[in-house]
């Protein structure tokens, strides 16, 4: 977690810092799978994002408001093993992919026709995707 630490107390990005909420097991226990530590970590310790790191825009959704947007939108009926946790502010939503061997990716998928055909990677976790933000990278190159 300290590489995620640091990135998310870095200034330059603005996350704030909460006392930590304890929702994750709750979240957990609806959708059945566990949540990736770094995205717990950022979850119970810090409040919603909603602002640019590097050239893209990032709204990360509050704790409270994840499982109905998940299930206003579809996702979990249409991508069972997806759980979006934000979105670009446009028409895509960014979510966390769930692999075989209890491995994850981040992707960038379009809301309009739910289909994990279109999942982008755009990080092989969480601390990797705020890394490469971080670092300037596009969603799309």
């Amino acid at each position: 977690m300290d590489t995620l630490g640091q990135l998310l107390i870095d200034n330059r990005f603005n996350f704030k810092e909460v006392t930590p909420c304890g929702i994750c097991s709750e979240i957990e226990d609806l959708i059945k799978f566990k949540l990736p530590e770094d995205y717990r970590y950022y979850l119970e310790n810090f409040e919603p994002f909603d602002d640019f790191i590097g050239n893209e825009f990032l709204r990360l959704l509050d704790p409270d408001a994840l499982m109905d947007y998940n299930l206003n939108y579809g996702i979990f009926e249409s991508m069972p093993d997806v759980i979006g946790i934000g979105n670009n502010g446009s028409s895509e939503f960014i979510a966390i992919e769930f692999l075989e061997g209890n491995k994850y990716r981040i992707v960038l998928s379009p809301l309009i026709d739910l289909d994990k055909e279109y999942n982008i990677a755009i990080g092989s976790s969480f601390t990797d995707f705020i890394q490469r933000l971080a670092n300037g990278e596009r969603w799309f190159k």
